[in-house]
């Protein structure tokens, strides 16, 4: 049997188009603030996998419904004769300018598609509205109505009680800022259209809800590849026989900052990708736009981090590197090592917000010098490159793809603070891939845990 169709029909600029790329999580479907942006019927296929759950149609909106409706009711038919009279209607007018929207948004209906009727709960009902539905009552279709508030809810109870009249279904449904759940609530509503479309309907939920799963297991995966990467960024250049080591300084410093900014880049796409955002813009702050700001303790604190916790998670990180000396000597120092390194991870975090990474100067073996910036060690860096990453996912798995605006991260408010137990689980890992070679069985379980930490946070994070 093939896939569910639905028809999303209803008066010119009600949402019909924001509700399809909703439902659909297309961002290719054309939205416009005036009337008429839709003019012709196109369908939109939800697939996962490969296989298509179920298809949106957008239509055009009403333009004549009387003189629809009025022809309709001067065919003289009878109840069971009103979904052929509907095509009849279709059939004959197809091409007329007069009416060249109503064919479009009766014809997927004449052919098997249930209807989606949407109206805006920011505006009372009117009587104008009822031979719309009275046209789509004739066509015998299963229909669900779908109230959109697009500029607020005010009349919400009032469209309620006159949908009721005409449709068994009615939901309320923001395309715009509906969360994920609100929008699977509304899709299992359609299963309740008609016998055929329950088990397509549940299992379109389900696949679905796997999808969005899997996603947040690749987003989490792109960003624990970003802080691997991070860890290990450096860049290098070959001095000139006279050239002085720290004139090279800026020059690297600005390559780095580059590398950083497209490692961050193509996280971000990676992100995008899985939650289906592949056409998205973002209005956000470079990474090195103000190093004053990117250390400073109000963005520690909007990232969920205070400077107490630096401190705490560098000791945390510094204390595992001490334990490696602790294991070296059997033991023997009874943890001083620990200790020691405890204390100076978190001086290190207090005080080393100033850098990003140390240059150094290498001897080459045939001659010559190399310097090199990078890898960076700072503790800091890391966790402000995990909050933007956050905030960032945050921002895309609560967005509809019936939004058009770009992304806005300049100011994305607060992310839930970590809890001890994360904070000390980031620091540890941060400071275990430091020491690991990279491409290493145990550099490799590292970024696994790290990935656990990460999936486990974006889970809690608003959104």
């Amino acid at each position: 049997m093939s896939e569910p169709v639905f028809a999303v029909v209803g008066h010119p600029n009600k949402g019909k188009s924001s509700l399809v790329a909703a439902l659909a999580q297309d961002a290719s479907v054309a939205i416009g603030p005036q009337p008429g942006t839709t003019v012709k019927a196109r369908r939109f296929p939800m697939r996962v996998d490969g296989q298509t759950l179920y298809t949106l149609v957008d239509t055009p909106g009403f333009q004549r419904p009387r003189a629809v409706l009025e022809w309709l009711q001067a065919q003289g038919t009878g109840t069971a004769d009103r979904p052929r009279a509907v095509a009849d209607f279709v059939q004959r007018h197809a091409g007329e300018p007069r009416f060249a929207a109503e064919c479009e948004l009766l014809a997927p209906i004449t052919q098997g598609a249930g209807i989606l009727y949407v109206v805006d709960g920011a505006l009372p009902y009117a009587p104008e509205y009822e031979a719309e539905m009275e046209i789509l009552r004739w066509t015998g279709a299963p229909s669900i109505a779908v109230i959109n508030p697009i500029g607020g809810d005010a009349h919400v109870a009032g469209w309620t009680r006159a949908l009721g009249q005409y449709f068994r279904v009615v939901r309320v449904l923001d395309a715009r800022d509906a969360p994920f759940d609100k929008r699977l609530q509304v899709l299992s509503a359609f299963g309740e259209l008609a016998e055929d479309w329950r088990a397509p309907m549940a299992r379109a939920v389900a696949a679905l809800r796997a999808e969005r799963s899997h996603a947040g297991h690749a987003c989490a995966r792109a960003i624990a590849d970003l802080i691997e990467d991070a860890v290990d960024l450096q860049v290098e250049r070959r001095l000139g026989p006279d050239e002085d080591a720290q004139a090279a300084r800026p020059q690297l410093e600005q390559r780095y900052r580059a590398a950083l900014r497209k490692l961050e880049q193509d996280c971000r796409q990676r992100v995008e990708s899985a939650y289906r955002h592949e056409r998205l813009q973002r209005n956000e702050p470079e990474l090195d736009a103000a190093d004053e700001d990117l250390f400073a303790e109000g963005t520690w604190l909007l990232f969920g981090l205070s400077r107490a916790d630096l401190a705490k998670a560098g000791a945390a990180g510094g204390a595992m590197a001490g334990l490696g000396v602790d294991a070296a000597v059997g033991g023997t120092s009874l943890f001083a090592g620990a200790a020691l390194g405890a204390v100076i991870g978190g001086v290190t975090s207090w005080f080393s917000a100033d850098a990003l990474a140390q240059l150094r100067i290498h001897r080459l073996p045939l001659g010559g010098r190399l310097a090199r910036y990078g890898p960076s060690r700072n503790t800091n860096l890391l966790f402000v490159l995990l909050g933007r990453a956050r905030t960032h996912h945050r921002g895309l798995a609560a967005r509809s793809h019936a939004r058009r605006e770009p992304l806005d991260l300049t100011q994305p408010g607060a992310l839930n603070p970590l809890r001890s137990e994360q904070r000390d689980d980031l620091a540890r890992a941060f400071a275990a891939l430091a020491k690991g070679e990279p491409g290493s069985t145990r550099r490799e379980q590292t970024r696994r845990e790290l990935q656990g930490v990460i999936e486990r946070l974006l889970e809690d994070d608003p959104g």
